[in-house]
């Protein structure tokens, strides 16, 4: 009997990992702190960038688009 139950708990850990590994979790993946801090400052940098677009520039812009 003994060894009958051991090889049906073998099968069916065998079984429970197959379907594990089929069956992705919807959990987002994890960002350190580290990693945060970065892409925050990545994004301040972009809307820095964005706003030090000076005013000839966008009237250029606004003329080029108003023309075509």
């Amino acid at each position: 009997m003994n060894r009958k139950k051991k090889i049906n708990e073998t099968l069916k850990k065998r079984m429970k990992k197959a379907n594990a590994k089929l069956h992705k979790s919807n959990k987002p993946r994890y960002i350190s702190k580290a990693e945060r801090a970065k892409l925050d400052a990545e994004a301040a940098e972009q809307e820095s960038a964005e706003e030090n677009i000076s005013p000839s520039e966008t009237e250029t812009m606004s003329t080029e688009t108003t023309a075509s």
